[in-house]
Parts: C-alpha cells; structure tokens; sequence
C-alpha cells in the first residue's frame, strides 16, 4: 500500500474532482468521487484491488483547500479501472454527548451513494464497539454506468394485482429449476410464470442492499442471517447476494426490469427510509454515524448518545432535514430513472411524518417533496402508515397521492372468515374500499391496498392451520412476532392427515382469497400462497433464509388446485370492471346502466344485517360498470350451515354459478363455457363458502 497526496498518486493522476454528483461516478476525463460530510476535518480514500483484498493499494488524502466545496469532500482519478473498490476515511470531532459528532478516523465508511457493493470481509460485531482495528467493512465499488430509461408510460394501481415476492426465497429451492437461483437473473427464468398467474404487478422485498448479519442475538447464535433485508445500508445498490457478479449490480436489476416491463408488469420496490442497518448506539458504524450522525438520525436533545427508535430496530432516520429528504428523494429518482423501477411501498412510513424532535407534523416536507417530484409524481407510492412509535395513519397519510396497505381490511376479512359474529357491517365497508377512510379527502378506492398475507405474518396456509404461532426455529423461544393472528386452525394444530380438516382448510383458504378479489380496492397476495405454501406456522421468517421461506416449485402440481383457482380469480376480476371501479359505490346506477352498483343483502333481499349481532351472512349484488357488462351476485356465508337464498331479479336475466368455494377443483370455479344456469329463484350456499353468480 502506498500514501498518496493528491495529483502524486502513481499510476494515475488525480484532480479536484466536483461536489456534484455524489459517489462514485465515470465522467469524462475520469471517475469522480464525492462524499458529505459537514463537520470533518480530514477524509481519506482508500481503494482496493478487490473486494476480498486485505489492504487497500492507494490511499487518497484529501486537501480542504482543493478537494473540498462547502460541506462535499470529492476527488478525481483519471486512469482508475471500473469495479475498483474504495472506502472511505473521515475524521473530526467527537462529541456525542452534546452535538451527536461520532467522527473515527480508525473506521472504513461505506459510501452511501455506492451504485454496487460487496461485504465479503464484512464483520458485523468488529465494526461495533469495541472497535476492531481492520479493514473488515462493507466497500462500495465502481460501476460501470447504466444508461437511463427511455420515456415510458407509467401504470396506476386502478388495476391492479400486485404479488408481494422475495428476489431471494422465489428461486433459492433446487426445484425452480432455474440456472442463477436466488438472484434477479432466476427471477427472469421466473416471468412467464408470473405471465400465467396474471399478476400486474411484482413488489419486491428489500433489494437494496442490506446488512445480512443483523439479526437477534439468539438467531446469530444458531448461524442464520436477516432474509427479509429490511437493515438497508447502501440505498443506491442492488443486495450483492441478488447478483451473479456483484459488479455488475446495477445492469443485472435493470436487466430484471426490463424483462418484466417486456412481460408487461410492473415493478414496486419495497424500501425501507425508516431506520438503518447502523442501529443504536451499540450497533455498527458503517457510513451514516462516521459522516453526518448529527444529521441523518433522530438524537435524544438531553443526551445526544441516545438514538430515539421509533421503529423498533434500533435508530430512526431523520427524514425531515433537508438534506435527509433531497438524498431520499435522489435515491428514489435514481431506480425509476436509471433502473427501471415503477413504484414504491415504504416501509413503517409514519416516520415520514415526524420532524427532527420527533414530534409529529401536519404537513411534512418528505411525503410533498416525494409526490410533487417531476419523477416520483407518475409512480404508484404506497405507505405502510404507521411506526413502532405509536403512529397509525391508515386513512390519513399525509400527502395526496400515496395509497396505504390497509391492515384494518386484512383484520376484518380474517375475522369474519374465521367466524366472528357481528362485523357484517365493517366487512361491507372494507369489501366496497373502506370509504370511510378515503373518500372524505378526495381519495379513490386505488388508495387501498387490500391483502390477507404478507410476508409478515402467516402464510395463507398457516392462517387455517394454526391458531399459535411457532417461531421456535428463530431462537427466542417464541417470544418474537405477533400473538395476534386472527387465524383459526380448522380443529387441529399444525399438520394433520385428517381429510376432513383439510378439506375445510383448503375451503377456507378459497374464501380468504376470493373474498380479496370481489373488494374494491387493490389486490395484493403474497407469492406462495397460491401454491399453499407452509412455514409449519411461524409467523417471522425474518431470519429464516432456508427451505421454510423459500418457495417449493413441486407445489405448483400439487392436488389442491389452489394455483389454478387463483388465476382464474383474476381473469374475473379483470373481466368485470365493476370489481375495480374508479370511484367508490353509491347504491346508484353507474352512468348509462339501469342497476344500482351496489344492493346489500342479508338473509333476505334488501335487508341486510348490520344490526344483527349474532350474523355471518353477507350478500350483496353488483351492477356492471361498463355497457354490457353483467351483474354479480355474490354470497359469503361463513355460518356453520348451509343457506337457501333468494336470488333479486334482474329485469328477467338469469342466473349462472361462476364461484363455489365448498366445491372442490377444478369445480370451485369454472370457465365461462362450463357454467350451469340457475332454474329456480334461489341459490343455496354451503357452510363457511363464497359463491358469485352472474347475471346472463
């Protein structure tokens, strides 16, 4: 290793370089590196060979006289080779106490701008307190650039069917069969089967990189390592792991998208502004603490040690500086323009909503700043609107344009399918796109998005399988994830050979989903579940980056037909407009239709029981939306006996029998071609089913 100044480093020449753009860019004449760091007094690079090398070849000091604009420090080096790795070094006060400055020059910084990275010599607990001397950090590389996305037409949500997956767990069994598994190339092996399920959409957990050692202590003790990727530490980069040349990141998830927009889906990214992979105070410094801790992290007033967490994982990003919300806002640019992503979920995203004391705000910069982007105001934004701080915005997330996963419909479909009494009222409500949420603002039934799953939590199967959680296999004696399911184990815990019980199970699981997409609002599932995927009832997978996450190919053939009763759900509900209308339900006709578009019903037509505490009965009928599109008529008993219903009479139209889920496959539901006409004017509906005619 040599010591170089700059313009003496051998084998290349060095410059001033610019502040602007940040990290590590090819420009002409060179790769300019920049880096912020407000308060520091000495920054060093340091460049490796490789990422696997144990000392760095050059290191850079840095001048303040030439190498330093207001607060960026930035260098340029002409002759470096593309996918040179680097750190940085940065030194300055170190006053925490009072000012939160937590400058080291002993540590190695990951550049937050990095465009790929890699952590093959990364140690997570050397990089904490006390600190181990060493060149053990993650390092960013040198990418070549990806050129920026031609214009393209954005997709809303109107339309929507999203499919929640993880780059990782999708391929990562032997039996996808696919060459690269576990990485976006298999996922592109992947595409037409996706094709064939119908989705419109894929919503990616966390692809940004992410610090794969940062699980609980007890999961660490046992060898496993954070799956989900919810410890973002480099926002810019593509997770190493999801590549088959770290390198090459950025072209191989361009490379993804743009094989799914050829496919005609798009892409949401799953990302995760609320907290670092930095934690607390006991946790790592990677990049943020060493650079700009006093700025990037919420700090107590009193004792500016202490990290406030409103997000149960240790630190809380200070969203609301300015200089926090432009690097956000850059960063969301950067994969819509650059890599080809459509949208976004934001993780815990009530944190959006607190200023730099933690107090809560009325109008915060962060959510405005990302919807009224010339870029981000074309893309789908969606919130999970609340924080482990005690916030909860479903309904009312600040800002206009986002649309909300919406955990009171998730609750509501669960208990009525499990058997609750006396919420026909609320279930309603949720099933027409919770307007009594969104419509007050001016919001549509788009800003719903509606689910039963996700990836935490239940799988679809274990919600009627089990009615405890079962999170032994993570090592804290099941005291992590939540005691309250709403799941309902059809008699027996767990795995049963009952066939009586299973049959039941599967039943249940056809309600669950076909309930989703009768409702108003955006569908989401989570991939597995139409396969009836198991994780024998854990309920936070987090840790768990093995067979019990990852998706079991051979399921697709299995004998339940669940796979094929999914995708026919969704041809239904792209055939009929009126199950995703653009405007919420009134009981009126839709313009130039003679049928109201929504009558509730109970046992009796017209008469619903919102009132009647002891009922598990909704009926209700839809008009059509569009000329010539025909009516619904759907009912959801969830009683534990059958019903004979009359059925409303529509103008002398008849009825046909599309959806009955306490038939078995392929008889659950059936193709236009092979439904049978309703004689008589009623339609009988089994115990604990769905079933939907419609009008001819």
């Amino acid at each position: 290793m040599s010591n170089a100044e700059p313009g003496q480093a051998p084998g290349y020449s060095v410059g001033p370089g610019s502040r602007f753009p940040p990290g590590a860019t090819v420009v002409p004449g060179g790769i300019n590196f920049c880096v912020f760091a407000r308060h520091a007094t000495r920054v060093e690079l340091l460049l490796y060979a490789t990422p696997g090398s144990p000392e760095p070849f050059q290191v850079i000091a840095l001048k303040p006289e030439c190498n330093r604009t207001f607060f960026y420090w930035h260098v340029l080096m002409v002759g470096l080779p593309l996918h040179t790795c680097y750190t940085w070094r940065v030194d300055g006060p170190q006053d925490t106490e009072h000012t939160g400055y937590a400058f080291d020059p002993r540590r190695e910084l990951l550049d937050p701008y990095a465009r790929a990275v890699c952590d093959n010599l990364w140690k997570r607990p050397g990089a904490a307190e006390p600190f181990e001397a060493g060149h053990a950090s993650h390092r960013a590389i040198v990418a070549e650039p990806v050129s920026a996305c031609g214009p393209r037409v954005f997709r809303g949500l109107d339309d929507a069917v999203v499919y929640e997956l993880h780059v990782g767990g999708f391929t990562r069994d032997r039996s996808s069969g696919v060459r690269y598994p576990g990485t976006f190339a298999g996922l592109i092996e992947k595409i037409p089967y996706l094709e064939q399920l119908g989705v419109t959409h894929v919503e990616l957990l966390p692809v940004m990189a992410f610090d794969e050692q940062d699980v609980a202590p007890a999961a660490a003790a046992k060898g496993l390592t954070n799956y989900w990727g919810y410890s973002t530490h480099s926002y810019y980069s593509p997770h190493p792991r999801y590549c088959v040349e770290p390198a090459r990141a950025p072209r191989e998830f361009r490379a993804l998208t743009d094989a799914l927009h050829g496919a005609g889906i798009g892409v949401l990214l799953d990302v995760v502004f609320n907290h670092t992979a930095e934690g607390g105070a006991s946790g790592p410094v990677i990049n943020f603490k060493g650079l700009a801790n006093d700025i990037f992290y919420h700090l107590d007033i009193g004792d500016r040690r202490r990290y406030r967490d409103y997000t149960g994982c240790g630190n809380t990003v200070n969203c609301n500086h300015p200089l926090v919300t432009a690097f956000i806002v850059r960063c969301l640019e950067y994969w819509v323009e650059e890599l080809g992503v459509d949208g976004f979920r934001f993780d815990l995203a009530s944190v959006f909503a607190r200023d730099q004391r933690g107090d809560l705000m009325s109008d915060p910069p962060l959510p405005w700043a990302i919807e009224s982007s010339r870029i981000l105001s074309h893309v789908p934004l969606i919130a999970e609107a609340w924080d482990a701080g005690g916030l909860y915005h479903v309904g009312a997330f600040p800002g206009m344009a986002w649309a909300e996963w919406n955990g009171r419909y998730r609750d509501a479909i669960r208990r009525f399918v499990r058997g609750d009494p006396g919420i026909v009222g609320e279930l309603a409500t949720c099933i027409a796109g919770s307007s009594d949420l969104y419509a007050d603002n001016g919001r549509l039934p788009a800003n719903s998005v509606n689910f039963v799953t996700c990836h935490d939590g239940f799988t679809l199967n274990d919600l009627v399988s089990y009615n405890e959680k079962h999170n032994e296999a993570n090592g804290e004696e099941n005291r992590d994830g939540s005691n309250d399911n709403l799941s309902w184990n059809c008699g027996a815990e767990g795995e049963t050979d009952d066939a009586e019980i299973l049959r039941l199970r599967r039943r249940q699981a056809r309600n669950l989903m076909a309930i989703l997409f009768l409702s108003q609002g955006v569908p989401m599932i989570l991939a597995g579940d139409e396969m009836l995927r198991s994780q024998r009832g854990n309920n936070n997978c987090y840790c768990q980056n093995n067979a019990l996450s990852w998706i079991d190919w051979r399921l697709t053939d299995a004998a339940s037909g669940m796979p094929r009763f999914v995708r026919e759900l969704i041809a239904l509900r792209k055939r009929h407009a009126s199950l995703h209308r653009r405007r919420f339900l009134t009981g009126r006709p839709s313009s130039g239709q003679t049928q109201p578009d929504v009558v509730w019903h109970g046992e009796r037509l017209n008469e619903p029981g919102w009132h009647d505490p002891g009922t598990r009965l909704l009926v209700f009928t839809l008009g059509g939306e569009v000329r010539g599109e025909p009516a619904l008529h759907v009912v959801l008993n969830m009683d534990d006996c059958a019903r004979q219903l009359d059925l409303p009479v529509l103008n002398g139209r008849r009825w046909r029998r599309i959806v009955d889920t306490a038939r078995d496959s392929p008889h659950d539901i059936v193709p236009v071609v092979q439904q049978a006409t309703i004689e008589s004017g009623e339609c009988r509906a089994e115990a604990r089913s769905v079933v939907v005619l419609e009008a001819i």
